[in-house]
């Protein structure tokens, strides 16, 4: 570990917090002006400052799983204009292959100068990252599981300048556009990265004015040195070991077996490696995730265990190394597809988590609904144009060591939000019939799982396809410390009436106008003894709707009456038969 320099703690401190702040700022500018819901009412989108070398000092509090992957994206333009680099340029990328995660997430990086320092180095790079709606490709959204190649998904952009000094290359944005189902929100949502890049410029030439540039580049390293001497003290106060895990995910969309993810996390001293030998090769459908993904994924895992107070940098992740098998699920080989890649991300973060628990015993919580369910709509006019709807669901976190499970909230590694039923209904394709939680469906435990939360859609355009991504039907999410499994996640097409189907878990299927669609996502896993749960918590479940008496008795061994309260005597009786 370098030395860390010395500045006086004042400067440090409010060094620290305006650099964060500003990448706040940026996050915000794309939030205030984005055109798309998937980013400006789901948020799937993120921001960050790097500095000359392209290191991260500070991310946004946005998309974990897009942070840990902005390094290799900032190699990938390095190593394409790194002797090139000037004031006003701005760069683009997607591809899997060269820098990106899978091609809807598009970065925008933008070089930042002091004024006369042209031809000189930057003084850092700010960066963006969006989901957007559509990228091309054959189902509409670009994230279909049952893409079977990269080719199949969309428009593919190697590191490539949109300007160049303040020049924009308007046929290469052109020939992007042409490519997708929804240019002018493609376009809206790149100009939204392009405002909160020149956001975080700006903020980022005031404290070079404030520290000098060579103050700032002295800062920097500071920052860098803090993050990895926070986590390196964290790890040396954990017990050396070698600590396994497996999870799945139940299938590829295309009849696989289930997909193993094994990981062993062994901490030695003050130094921790994740180890995915064992894990599934690579999948014939579009699961796949690039290596920067998986670590990114990893990062998100292991800073929820061991302490959000760390700073999320390039610091950060010093102590931190891997071993990910290549042409392998976890590093897709190409021409892998890699659209629906997401599922991966959060199935990652919950088999490291597992491996953590029994190191961090007090931190770790059970599995979650194993990541936002995303339903894409897609609906073409008769006059040919396409448009295309998100319904990003988040269900339920696992119930944590000291407390139940959060429901209807998004994952460790999203950080996304559900999209409003107004903004659905809004574009008259759709009407949502219903939306909520359902009761009996987190994990029962001494604190109990979040909740699944289910959506009712009827289509009212002539023809819409549907393209669902979801998980967790077969492969449960996982209770610790004696907590039960969470609930599986469903689709349901026209349920309560005879056409009822249930529908695969990640599936393109066409509906016609006046059809159903019922959405469920998975409840979360228990923590602890569910006999050992305070039964007026159980009661107050009950009152609330979130536990039915019935399942009070079954699963918690709480009798509760007619009346509204618990059965003291008949409860305990219960509970000393022991779960059935």
């Amino acid at each position: 570990m370098s030395p860390r320099p010395i500045s006086d703690a004042a400067t440090f401190e409010v060094y620290r917090n305006a650099v964060t702040g500003l990448a706040d700022e940026m996050a915000i500018t794309i939030l205030r002006t984005a055109h798309s819901q998937i980013v400006a009412s789901s948020m799937d989108f993120s921001a960050a400052l790097c500095d000359a070398s392209g290191r991260v000092i500070a991310q946004a509090n946005t998309c974990p799983v897009h942070l840990g992957s902005i390094p290799e994206a900032m190699s990938a333009v390095l190593t394409a204009f790194g002797d090139s680099v000037r004031p006003g340029d701005v760069y683009l990328l997607n591809d899997p292959d060269l820098g990106g995660m899978h091609l809807p997430d598009i970065f925008a990086i933008a070089p930042v100068f002091t004024a006369g320092t042209a031809g000189q180095e930057p003084l850092g790079y700010s960066v963006t990252v969006v989901n957007h709606v559509d990228v091309g490709g054959w189902a509409a959204g670009s994230m279909a599981v049952q893409s079977t190649s990269i080719f199949a998904e969309g428009v593919q952009i190697p590191p490539s300048r949109l300007y160049d000094a303040g020049t924009l290359n308007e046929t290469f944005l052109a020939l992007v556009l042409r490519n997708v189902r929804e240019p002018e929100l493609l376009r809206g949502d790149l100009e939204a990265q392009l405002a909160a890049c020149h956001a975080g410029g700006e903020g980022l030439k005031e404290l070079a004015e404030r520290h000098g540039p060579d103050g700032l580049a002295a800062l920097n390293e500071e920052l860098l040195a803090y993050s990895e001497t926070l986590l390196r003290a964290a790890l040396a106060e954990a017990p050396d070991g070698a600590y396994a895990f497996e999870d799945f995910i139940d299938d590829d969309g295309m009849g696989s077996p289930p997909i193993p993810f094994r990981v062993t996390v062994t901490i030695t001293g003050d130094t921790l490696h994740v180890d995915f030998t064992g894990s599934s090769p690579q999948v014939a459908s579009a699961l796949n995730a690039t290596e920067s993904f998986t670590r990114s994924a990893s990062y998100a895992a292991i800073q929820g265990a061991l302490g959000s107070d760390i700073p999320a940098n390039s610091g950060f992740y010093r102590p931190l190394t891997f071993t990910i098998p290549e042409a392998s699920i976890l590093n897709g080989r190409r021409p892998a597809a890699r659209g629906a890649r997401g599922l991966v991300a959060y199935r990652i973060i919950d088999t490291v988590l597992g491996a953590l628990a029994p190191v961090f015993p007090d931190r770790v919580p059970a599995a979650g609904d194993g990541g936002p369910d995303s339903v894409a709509i897609g609906i073409t006019g008769e006059n040919g144009t396409t448009n295309v709807l998100w319904d990003i669901l988040c269900g339920a976190w696992g119930a944590r060591p000291d407390r139940d499970g959060v429901d209807g909230v998004s994952p460790l590694g999203a950080n996304l939000a559900n999209v409003p039923v107004e903004e659905l209904e809004q574009s008259g394709h759709v009407r949502i019939d219903g939306y909520g939680y359902l009761p009996d469906t987190g994990g029962p435990g001494r604190w109990r799982g979040g909740l699944s939360t289910f959506r009712d859609m009827t289509v009212l355009a002539p023809s819409v396809s549907v393209q669902i991504r979801s998980d967790r039907r077969t492969h449960l999410p996982y209770g610790l410390q004696g907590g039960a499994q969470g609930t599986p996640s469903s689709n349901i097409l026209n349920p309560g009436t005879p056409g009822e189907r249930i529908l695969p878990a990640k599936v393109v299927q066409l509906l016609a106008a006046g059809e159903r669609h019922r959405h469920v996502t998975a409840g979360g896993g228990g923590h602890g003894d569910p006999f050992t749960r305070d039964p007026d918590r159980v009661l107050r479940d009950v009152l609330d709707g979130k536990v039915t008496a019935s399942g009070a008795i079954r699963d918690y061994g709480v009798v509760v009456t007619p009346d509204g309260a618990v059965d003291t005597a008949a409860t305990r009786r219960r509970r000393a038969t022991g779960p059935r």
